[in-house]
Parts: structure tokens; sequence; C-alpha cells
């Protein structure tokens, strides 16, 4: 199973949605792979992997760029991911390659590779987890691409019922030209305040307009997702027993509905 955390909007915490589920998915026994395709590398920093710590040539960048040119070739995939201090974690890193890249690779109609190079390594994970860049550019499209599901955070802070919407137009559009076994799984709402009027209204507006499904799990904002992010240790480890951490296994479970520990 691959899915994508997918938001054309920046700020909507794809980043830390595609890590924590991802070591949510490897602690609870699945051999999971993290893909990082944004530039910013924002998933990458968050498990701790930094480019220049990593030998030459080893990122997601360098598997892509391999494709370019008279012989370009899809190389072996798994010469490129790198594994975790997280048990059952592995990561596919990004490289801020990709910028200059990307151009270069859309000319050429590279878009299929990476949707390539995931099926050579399905054998080798059982789940694989894809993070986006903020916008509906040449990566995200390929992603997509070689995805079987998608997952949309939705920040309540100045989104709108409106732009999920149009998040679901592009999605439909890809969908009939490139994917017909896409399905958006669901809109996942962050940085949720129960609290507050706003984020109910903005909820209650999805709900009633029945575009894509709406997981039942809210995630909280709390302090403790900064604290992770600069511990570069994702909250099952960093905070097993944190209300958030709690939120993020119960998303897992709507995600996994059969799932049974080993």
């Amino acid at each position: 199973m691959k899915r994508v955390v997918f938001n054309q909007k920046g700020g909507v915490g794809k980043s830390s949605i595609s890590v924590n589920l991802a070591a949510v998915s490897a602690a609870m026994g699945y051999r999971t792979l993290l893909v990082d395709l944004d530039v910013q590398g924002n998933a990458s920093h968050y498990l701790g992997v930094e480019e220049d710590s990593l030998p030459a040539g080893k990122t997601v960048a360098d598997l892509l760029k391999q494709t370019v040119g008279w012989f370009g070739s899809l190389p072996a995939p798994d010469q490129y991911v790198h594994l975790t201090r997280f048990d059952n974690l592995s990561l596919l890193p990004a490289s801020p390659a990709l910028a200059g890249l990307e151009r270069e690779l859309e000319m050429r109609y590279k878009i299929y590779k990476l949707r390539d190079a995931l099926r050579a390594l399905e054998k080798q994970f059982d789940r694989i987890y894809i993070d986006t860049p903020p916008n509906f550019n040449f990566y995200s499209k390929s992603a997509l691409i070689a995805a079987d599901r998608v997952i949309i955070p939705f920040d309540c802070d100045g989104f709108s019922a409106q732009a999920i919407h149009r998040l679901m137009g592009n999605l439909l559009e890809l969908k009939g030209d490139h994917n017909g076994e896409l399905m958006a799984e669901g809109v996942v709402v962050n940085q949720f305040n129960a609290q507050a009027r706003v984020p109910q209204q903005l909820v209650a507006e999805l709900e009633e307009q029945d575009v894509v499904p709406l997981f039942g799990t809210r995630l909280s904002s709390s302090v403790k997702m900064k604290e992770s992010h600069q511990q570069q240790t994702p909250l099952i480890h960093l905070a097993p027993g944190h209300k958030l951490t709690g939120q993020f296994i119960e998303l897992f479970h709507e995600l996994e509905p059969d799932f049974a520990p080993a």
C-alpha cells in the first residue's frame, strides 16, 4: 500500500503527518518506507537524516536523475533507501538538488519514474508513505501517480472547504489522466482546537458538503509536536503516552481497520 500525504497549500502539517504516520506504522510492525519528495527535506530532517551525512549520490534526486539522458534507465532503487535509527522505518531522502532537476525531468516526461521505482520496492515494504511539496508541481504529480491512496491534511487556520473543492478537482483530473486506481482516503483535520468556534464551523462545512471522506480522528495542536521536530524523534518514540501520539495511533487504526498485532 502506497499513501501520499498531499495538499497544495503549505503549512498544513504534511511532513509532520507523513513522518508520524510512517513511524506508527513501523512501530506496529509494518516494514515501512518514507519517501521525501519536498526540496526542503523537512521529513528527512525530522528523522535526523541530512544529505551531508549520506553516501554521495544516494537521495531521491539522484535516483530520478539517473533516468535522464540517452541511456537513462531506472537504477536499482533499493540502493537509495536508508535505514533510520527506528526499527522497521526506512527513508528515501530528499535533496536540494530536486529544485534544479525538476524542469529537466518534466521536459523529458519522467513523471512515471517514481511509480516504477516504488513498484520495484513493494516487495521489501508493507507500507510506503510519500511526503510532497506544498504545490501541484511535477513531484506532487509523480507522487500521486505512484500512490494508491491520498491523505489530505486540513489545517483549520485560514483554510476553507472551497480549497478542498479545488484540490479534489486537480486530483480527479490526474486520476482520469494518469492513475485510475488513485483514491482519496480522507481528510485529516490538523491543529484542531475543539474549544474554538471557527474550526468547528469548518469541519461541519466539510461534513455537510461531503466532497471527500473525513477521518474521525482530529489531530490537536500541541507544543509536543515542535519538541518532536527539535528532537528529530517521532512522537511514538519521544512521548508514547501523549494525547497527540494517541491521536496518531487512532488515525493509523482508521487507515488500517484490519490491523492485528503479530
